[in-house]
């Protein structure tokens, strides 16, 4: 987050303000069916919802997929801030993350992974506070980084500007956050472990509030403290000038340069980068374990013989499975380009038609099985197409906003040179300079064309915002479509707790609006909640009731 605010601004923050609508989405509409189901493995809702075996099949290998790029980024992330602290090799940070997450998470299981979440977030959040507090001081206070920040164009928030290819838009970043809040905690396994694990439907749902408010405080100390990097560097860019070989390395180094003469606290900052990622690579590796038995391999007939022991047992070594997967993805991550940047494009595109799959079973009543795999495949398909042709297009590496190096020693030494220098050959300066002058207005129609042309755009160029929406709207309307070919469901075939009880009110009316009903069902359905009703009274206001009116 904040070598993305440090590049591209801070219009990514409106991402907390889509995320917001996103969230009583999720508290209103999908908590309460997936709580009330009492499922172990969210891949259950599916099964449940379509009664097809190999849907569930399909949305858990997409969802182990999901967890095992995540995990690989995850572990790659904090090698950064270590290897540019203590010029420890990459490679030989992931496997120690690894093997000591791997370890824990093994002997712990879950509540190791609870217990250490809270002390890693304290001291995640502690450790970013402090670097923000101590460079803001240095600085000259917030007012002062914030100045330098507008001046190198790195404040914007409403940019109003529709286009799908613009990068960042406050249309196209609140829809991205709705979308990260519905298929990050709506439809995530580690999430859901958390929210089921409660002993109320009503604590389940304050707790996504809960989230919300966490989100925005641990993000917007991250977003400003990309803002007083930026603010540090403003002159003098370590990443051009080479100080630095990539750019999520800019608040490690800001760390290593600006505050090494206090004690200590490059090690701490280095410990809440750990403790951040550790918090979330446990998660992932608990849960992925959690899959896997839960959706291949507890029915088999060798496992469901195992004793709870040997059960236990099979879930360790699957945790060790998940941390070895980890750390060879977290070794393949380096070649990819910014963290932030990779992290969601492949989480959209993975990620996306897997929560257009639960979005349709929940708000779709009418969608069968044979719909939703149709939809679910063609657009997972159409949306690792759409990322693999924006990497081979150069998607992985966007344009960056201005970065300077005027302030830095070295320019001003090479300056002083070269005004000495252009005192004593004026006469040549003067000649290159008319020839320059002569050759440009041939050369700049060519490059503008190039650079600006709207021929260009392609789907590939289309935001990353979108990216995952775009998943879920085709998954909604393919499933859709393909349902009303081969047969919609009738709102019987539905079982009961599984789609949102408002949509399937709503498709009711349709369904018989449509089909027609003879007036004597009507009636009958009358009667039998009238007879449910009166069995549910209190005895005491039934015992003198004529039952046969």
């Amino acid at each position: 987050n904040p070598t993305e605010i440090y590049l591209f601004g801070t219009q990514i923050a409106m991402i907390l303000l889509g995320a917001i609508p996103g969230c009583f989405f999720v508290s209103i509409v999908i908590i309460p069916i997936l709580y009330n189901l009492r499922i172990v493995s969210i891949n259950e809702y599916i099964e449940l919802r379509f009664e097809s075996r190999l849907l569930r099949t399909l949305s858990t290998l997409c969802n182990l997929l999901k967890a095992f790029i995540y995990m690989g980024i995850c572990l790659y992330a904090p090698t950064l801030a270590l290897s540019t602290v203590t010029g420890l090799a990459t490679w030989v940070s992931t496997l120690i993350l690894g093997t000591i997450c791997t370890f824990y998470i093994t002997i712990g299981g879950v509540k190791a992974v609870v217990y250490t979440d809270v002390l890693q977030t304290l001291l995640m959040f502690g450790g970013v506070l402090v670097v923000v507090i101590l460079c803001c001081i240095g600085l000259g206070g917030v007012d002062k980084v914030w100045a330098i920040a507008d001046r190198g164009g790195r404040i914007q928030f409403f940019n109003l500007d529709t286009s799908p290819f613009e990068r960042h838009t406050l249309m196209s970043t609140m829809v991205f956050g709705c979308y990260f809040m519905v298929s990050t905690i709506g439809f995530n396994q580690n999430a859901f472990q958390r929210l089921a694990s409660v002993r109320t439907l009503q604590t389940s749902q304050r707790l996504v509030m809960v989230f919300l408010v966490g989100l925005c405080t641990l993000w917007s100390l991250f977003y400003f403290s990309g803002l007083v990097a930026y603010a540090t560097y403003s002159d003098c860019d370590p990443l051009t000038t080479g100080k630095i070989d990539k750019p999520d390395q800019i608040i490690p180094f800001l760390v290593t340069d600006k505050l090494s003469h206090l004690p200590g606290l490059a090690g701490i900052f280095v410990a809440a980068v750990y403790g951040g990622v550790l918090s979330t690579l446990s998660s992932c590796g608990n849960s992925f374990a959690c899959v896997v038995w839960e959706d291949f391999l507890k029915k088999r007939p060798y496992f469901s013989r195992l004793s709870d022991v040997g059960a236990t047992n099979v879930v360790k070594i699957l945790s060790v499975m998940a941390g070895v997967a980890a750390i060879c993805m977290g070794l393949m991550v380096e070649k990819l380009g910014s963290i932030f940047h990779v992290a969601n494009i492949f989480q959209s595109a993975v990620g996306g038609p897997l929560s257009g799959l639960f979005f349709t079973g929940v708000c779709a009543p009418w969608v069968n099985a044979k719909g939703a795999v149709v939809g679910f495949v063609l657009s997972f398909i159409f949306s690792v197409w759409v990322v693999i042709g924006k990497f081979v297009r150069g998607g992985g590496s966007p344009p960056r906003l201005p970065l300077s190096t005027e302030g830095c020693p070295e320019n001003l030494a090479l300056f002083l040179n070269a005004t000495v220098t252009g005192l004593v050959n004026t006469t040549i300066r003067l000649a290159d300079t008319t020839l320059t002058t002569t050759a440009l207005p041939d050369a700049v129609p060519a490059n503008t064309t190039a650079v600006d042309g709207t021929q260009s755009n392609t789907i590939y160029e289309i935001s990353y915002c979108y990216t995952g929406i775009i998943a879920v709207a085709l998954t909604f309307i393919i499933s859709s479509l393909v349902s009303l070919l081969t047969g919609p469901n009738s709102p019987e075939d539905v079982s009961k707790g599984v789609v949102s009880p408002a949509c399937a009110r709503a498709y009711k009316r349709v369904w018989e609006s449509v089909k027609g009903r003879p007036t004597y069902t009507v009636t009958q359905d009358i009667i039998n909640e009238e007879e449910e009703a009166f069995k549910m009274l209190p005895r005491h206001n039934t015992d003198n009731l004529n039952t046969s009116s």
